[in-house]
């Protein structure tokens, strides 16, 4: 049979869940007036506090909640939850060592999940704070011109750890990770470049030399992907020497393919693949290779024959459209030469 307490408390919960909170902060105190040895009844007054948002309160009530919990031989379950409860409150109010300080000496009573998890947020919360305070734009312009003044000396190593500050200082720069990016080329690191390649385009898409960068690195293997990337830089300015000069060695480059190699990189290329994928293409390529002269009706259309020629020159490389189709199973792709022109 319930105790007065218990039924004070169950009171308490009903009007907690009722969003009753004054009410339900009543009956917790009757119940911790009834027995005042009880830490779960502390523990739901503190979660009611938290509610509505006195958290000074929250912190007061909890810590008595531990107190009382040690005294009795409380679970470590409810304690860890009461400090647990402490913590959250120091987050709430922006004071985060402290909400650190309660989150570790919750999970010294237990390793709960949830609290592991509210932890994390926190450390999360300290490392951006940190992060944050760190930032000084003047700072990182200096650190800029260090690593400048070592990459013109060729101690590309050393460059890296002043574009590394450079970046720490202020992250929204996209100037270093470019700069950086020239670095990991020249040591031989073209994830690390094309990450930082990446990373500079998406903070400022007009800065023409994240496309130059991230191109010179495609190029070494990748020339269709490197042409792509010249084009977007010429997009920015039609008359940039090295983006004109990069289409024009890549496309050689993709002409001297060998065949299979061109057939490769075209299976590998995106937007060869959602071309072939579309079931109406699929049917239109199937008749083109089965009768040839079917390729004119076809070819009319202004849409098929758009994609009919990324096929094409995909496959025969840059400048070398002619007769030519394609064999309509993605899994065996191969070029089969017909009769007709266009």
């Amino acid at each position: 049979m319930a105790t007065p307490a218990l039924k004070a408390k169950e009171l308490g919960n009903k009007a907690y869940k009722a969003k009753q909170f004054d009410v339900a902060i009543k009956h917790y105190d009757e119940a911790i007036a009834l027995d005042p040895t009880d830490i779960t009844f502390y523990n739901n007054k503190g979660a009611v506090n938290f509610e509505k948002g006195n958290y000074d309160e929250v912190v007061e009530v909890c810590l008595k909640a531990v107190d009382i919990g040690r005294e009795n031989g409380s679970d470590y379950k409810h304690i860890a939850k009461a400090l647990a409860r402490v913590g959250k409150a120091y987050m709430r109010k922006e004071d985060l060592e402290k909400s650190m300080y309660y989150y570790d000496k919750a999970i010294t009573e237990h390793r709960d999940a949830n609290i592991l998890s509210e932890r994390s947020q926190v450390l999360k919360l300290i490392k951006e704070k940190e992060k944050l305070s760190y930032i000084d734009p003047e700072k990182s312009q200096a650190e800029k011109a260090k690593g400048n003044e070592k990459f013109k000396a060729g101690m590309y190593a050393e460059a890296i750890e002043f574009y590394n500050e450079a970046i720490k200082r202020n992250p929204s720069d996209h100037v270093p990770y470019s700069n950086r990016a020239a670095c990991y080329t020249k040591l031989m690191e073209f994830g690390l470049a094309m990450a930082d390649c990446d990373k500079c385009i998406e903070l400022n898409p007009m800065f023409i030399k994240g496309y130059l960068r991230k191109a010179a690195v495609l190029k070494i293997d990748k020339p269709a992907e490197a042409k792509s990337v010249y084009e977007k830089a010429l997009e920015i300015d039609p008359n940039n020497a090295e983006a004109r000069q990069g289409v024009y060695h890549c496309s050689q480059s993709l002409r001297n393919l060998k065949p299979e190699d061109r057939a490769k990189l075209a299976m590998n290329d995106p937007e060869i693949q959602q071309i072939l994928q579309d079931p109406s293409m699929q049917v239109i390529l199937e008749q083109m290779q089965k009768d040839p002269a079917a390729a004119q009706d076809h070819l009319r259309n202004a849409a098929v024959r758009e994609k009919f020629m990324k096929l094409v020159e995909k496959w025969r490389g840059p400048g070398q459209i002619g007769a030519t189709t394609v064999h309509p199973d993605i899994r065996h792709l191969q070029l089969i030469q017909t009769d007709f022109t266009f």
